[in-house]
């Protein structure tokens, strides 16, 4: 009873971690996806409701985090002037001397 309680205690305070939308993608399929292999593996044991759980808990957790750095790296990338991995070309004003020459 004490997983059950303490998993249920972890998957409520992941819903404050991240909330970009990689983080939510990822600590729902997370979820999932632990849950099935928790079952799986507690199911041999006997406990395949608490497997679920502590596996949902522990794979939403990770996928928590993965997509919260996928959604941090594309912010840096938005910030930083990049486009789907590719930097954008940035126009300067007429005028603009580079190297003693006019650079249009």
């Amino acid at each position: 009873m004490k997983t059950i309680a303490l998993s249920l205690l972890a998957a409520i305070s992941i819903s404050s971690c991240a909330t970009g939308p990689n983080a939510q993608t990822g600590t729902v399929v997370g979820a999932l996806g632990g849950a099935a292999v928790g079952g799986i593996i507690g199911n041999q044991s006997g406990r395949g409701l608490e497997g679920a759980l502590i596996g949902g808990g522990i794979g939403a957790l990770g996928g928590n985090a993965i997509g919260n750095s996928q959604d941090q790296r594309n912010a840096q990338y938005q910030n930083n002037g990049y486009n789907n991995g590719y930097r954008q070309q940035q126009r300067r004003p007429a005028g603009y001397y580079q190297n003693g020459q006019p650079y249009y």
